[in-house]
Parts: structure tokens; sequence; C-alpha cells
């Protein structure tokens, strides 16, 4: 009997894991070794399984999934990285397959081409929903991408796009330098270095800034 693939799904949303699990699980080739509900639970689950796949959302707390695929990718470059999200804009997409994602599929995609995508990206091949213009990824595959070089989320550092998120979550700067076991007066730094990349004087405007880029989400 073959090995089961061995898969960590990542999504904040409890009743969309556990039904994503129940999904999986039904494929008799499939196991679900772990589940996390943010960012940074991810790389964890990822770290301590080894799994074959992490199916993961982009919007997540903490850590949100474009971070979270570049660390997984360095952490275990072995694990497949599967999305799954409702950013249907090229500017998710390339960015995901720039962080290192290996497929990036749609929420309301069915059941059956879940099982698909897993499949291929499991051997080695590049999987994206047919309702996204596969257009997108052949340039950017060829190099020829269609986004401006730098946008916004681009030119920010890495802590600064935790400290963005985490803002825009409603954290104050005491509980974000806890979290990050960083100084207060560090995190203000982080913060007008923001508003200052980003010309948002404003949490009201860095927090709408994260909700219109998926970096945290609408509800």
């Amino acid at each position: 009997m073959s090995q089961k693939v061995r898969i960590v799904v990542a999504e904040d949303h409890t009743i969309l894991r556990e039904g994503l699990r129940s999904l999986l699980c039904s494929n008799p080739g499939f196991e679900v070794v772990a589940e996390a509900e943010d960012g940074r639970e991810a790389i964890k689950c990822v770290a301590k399984f080894k799994p074959d796949l992490i199916l993961t959302d982009l919007s997540m707390p903490k850590l949100n999934g474009m971070e979270a695929i570049k660390e997984i990718k360095r952490e275990s470059p072995e694990t497949k990285v599967l999305v799954l999200t409702v950013h249907r804009a090229e500017e998710y997409i390339l960015a995901a397959f720039r962080a290192g994602a290996d497929g990036y599929l749609l929420k309301d995609s069915t059941h059956s081409e879940l099982v698909m995508a897993v499949k291929k990206v499991l051997s080695g091949k590049r999987y994206i929903t047919p309702e996204i213009s596969e257009k997108v990824i052949e340039g950017y595959l060829e190099g020829k991408k269609t986004l401006k070089s730098r946008t916004s989320w681009e030119i920010l550092t890495q802590r600064e796009r935790e400290i963005l998120k985490l803002i825009a979550e409603g954290y104050r700067n005491k509980e974000i330098a806890e979290d990050l076991c960083i100084s207060v007066k560090t995190v203000e730094k982080h913060r007008a270095n923001l508003m200052e990349k980003l010309d948002l004087h404003s949490i009201q405007a860095l927090t709408i800034f994260a909700i219109e880029k998926g970096i945290v989400s609408r509800e």
C-alpha cells in the first residue's frame, strides 16, 4: 500500500478549516496531520511535521499567508504550497508565486478541483484555477511581469509587514512589542516608517490599507 500524502491545513475560520479536513480525509490517499489558524502556527506545523503539502489561505491573523509561504519554503523546501483564497487579482497571484507557492486555488472551487490541484502540485507541476487568466502566470514565468515592479506592499520590510498586520488587527503598541519580543520604541519607529512609506498618517488609514490588500480579513 502506498504511503498517504501528509497535509497541513492553514485557515483561520474554524468551520472552513474543519470542512477542508473532512473533504481531504474523504480521499483515501490523503491524511491531514495538523491544522493551523494563523501564519505563525502554520510555520510551526510545517517545521514539526514536514508535510508533503500545506493548503493555506492568504489572509490570516498574526502573520499573513504571503510571509508564511516564504518561511515555510525556507523551513521545508520539499513541502508543496497550495494557496486556497478568495483573491482573484493579479497582484495576489503574482505575489503568491513569488513567495514560493506551487499552486493557486479559489475558495469557490469544487472538491474534485481541490483534489486535482493537490495531486498536480505534488507531481511537481504548478496549478492555477482555470477561472484566473493563465496569461498572468505565463507572463510571470517568462519574466514579463504585468504589474509594476514594486508595489506599496513590496517596499515594506518583513518586520513592517508584521507590525502593519497587528496594528490593523487592533493590537496596541505594548501588545505588539510583547508579541514580537521588541521594545515599544521599536514598534513606534516601525509604525512611523510605515506611515511615511505608505503616505498614510493614521491607524484608521493603515487599517483600511491592510483590508484592501487582503492583509487582514474584512470580517
